[in-house]
């Protein structure tokens, strides 16, 4: 059963209360799930998906969950994932873990139009953050899923990394790095029945989205400058097929089938939330 022995032994842990379950039941009733960057964002509408499914959740991030961030029932834990302690003392207190969700992300704050506009110094902390912390995550609970035979890794990634953004070349570098991790835990894990992929959103309105667009036009003369919504409605439909914004909700939506048996073959893959903004061959 997921759940310290003594609730109040570690500093941190709240309860949040709120959603029942979805109409559809994914087989997911009563398994643990950690859920990696869970405050704000598609972090926060993942942990709330999995609720609904019946799963005992556990979200971490750095900071409190943010108004409006979802209302389901899980706990919620401080912590830093570039800190393998921090990580490691999520695994002792919660020991019952299925699933593992990495949706966490940073920035270099910096409009990279080219390159060597950023300092080099900033590539540091975007990659420990967005790789890093990843691969902190993966090395704490990969041996015990092994062990169990049954578990799921899911990292949140970027169509940055699968196109070679120049807004932000570290983050893009980190995420392209973290595609390709996916693919090595895949493989190691396979024969221990445990299934890794990533899930890499389009245009989603989040904090991190919203930094992007900061970044951009601080980088601008003053009468070049947008608004938010007129910046991202020209971007939506100079880049999306489809013409619209991904959500949250969308990217929860995968995040849950993904972890399911629905999805038993599939490991290994990167599979797009963006609405047509990176094709597959």
């Amino acid at each position: 059963m997921l759940g310290p022995a003594d609730p109040t032994a570690m500093t941190g842990v709240q309860q949040i209360s709120g959603f029942g379950r979805n109409d559809v039941d994914l087989g997911l009733d009563g398994q643990g799930v950690l859920v990696c960057g869970a405050a704000s964002g598609i972090g926060a509408a993942i942990a709330s998906r999995f609720a609904q499914e019946g799963c005992r959740v556990v979200g971490m991030d750095v900071q409190e969950p943010s108004p409006g961030s979802g209302a389901a029932d899980y706990s919620f834990v401080r912590g830093d994932v570039t800190a393998i302690d921090d990580v490691r003392r999520v695994a002792e207190t919660f020991p019952d873990l299925r699933h593992i969700v990495y949706s966490v992300g940073a920035g270099a704050g910096t409009m990279g139009f080219p390159f060597w506009n950023v300092d080099p110094a900033a590539w540091g902390r975007v990659i420990e953050v967005n790789l890093i912390g990843a691969v902190n995550v993966a090395h704490v609970f990969a041996p015990e899923l092994a062990e169990r035979r049954h578990g799921t890794f899911l990292f949140l990634v970027s169509v940055a990394g699968q196109i070679g953004s120049q807004t932000d070349p570290p983050y893009s570098a980190a995420k392209a790095g973290l595609i390709n991790f996916t693919q090595c835990a895949a493989k190691d894990l396979a024969p221990h029945n445990v299934r890794v992929n990533a899930l890499s959103p389009g245009m989603v309105k989040t904090p991190l989205n919203r930094s992007v667009w900061a970044a951009g036009q601080a980088a601008l003369p003053a009468e070049q400058r947008q608004s938010y919504e007129a910046w991202t409605d020209e971007k939506i439909r100079r880049v999306s097929p489809l013409g619209r914004w991904q959500t949250s909700e969308d990217c929860a939506a995968v995040a849950v089938f993904l972890s399911s048996e629905q999805a038993k073959n599939i490991t290994g893959q990167t599979i797009n939330v963006d609405g047509g903004q990176v094709m597959h061959a």
